[in-house]
């Protein structure tokens, strides 16, 4: 699937949009499936695919003053194949393993919604400091399968940006029919409240 795809396929679009499979707007429809994919990124503060095979990132720990442990936020996470979670000291070196730790949300696989940090826990042969960048985690980051309503929003915000192209001064419909709606530079409100439960905040160091 990658890091960050479109969420939804070309046919998928031409029958959300076009309403027939004649692909003489594939060109310009695949750039607003594109585009309308980004804005979803946006809009939730995350993306929706899955890195081909573990790869290596950096997180910068915090100290977690109510849990008394330390605490790794890192990107979304559905799958502990290849996870190999490593602390390093200040040359970048590696000094060993994160051994014992918690990932939550702990019901994020029976929610099917991933893991997005680490608690460690006193045991572990190897803590964070606090040093910058000192979590070099590797893992397959992202979402095993993506979200049905992610889907249904990318393809409701390419809809509104093909009706864009045909309305250039960013005005659709009809003010003499009562259905004028000013296509401004925002999230389709449909949209919005699909993905509203995807956003991830991010927690402060």
């Amino acid at each position: 699937m990658g890091w960050k795809p479109d969420y939804a396929t070309l046919p998928q679009a031409r029958e959300y949009v076009t309403r027939h499979t004649s692909t003489v707007d594939d060109t310009f429809l695949g750039l607003d499936l594109a585009t309308a994919s980004r804005a979803v990124d946006r809009a939730t503060n995350r993306q929706f695919g899955l890195v081909d095979a573990p790869e290596l990132r950096y997180y910068t720990p915090h100290w977690d003053r109510d849990l008394l442990r330390w605490v790794v936020e890192f990107d979304d996470l559905q799958t502990t194949a290849g996870f190999d979670p490593q602390i390093q000291d200040a040359n970048g070196d590696n000094l060993g393993a994160v051994d014992d730790y918690v990932l939550e949300p702990r019901n994020a696989p029976a929610d099917g919604e991933p893991w997005t940090r680490m608690v460690v826990r006193p045991g572990s042969a190897f803590a964070p400091t606090g040093l910058r960048d000192q979590a070099a985690f590797t893992g397959r980051w992202g979402w095993t399968e993506i979200p049905t309503p992610i889907t249904e929003a990318t393809l409701m915000q390419t809809n509104r940006f093909q009706t864009r192209r045909v309305s250039p001064y960013g005005v659709a419909g009809s003010p003499d029919e009562g259905s004028e709606m000013r296509l401004l530079a925002r999230l389709d409100p449909d949209v919005a409240v699909a993905v509203g439960p995807y956003r991830r905040w991010w927690a402060a160091a």
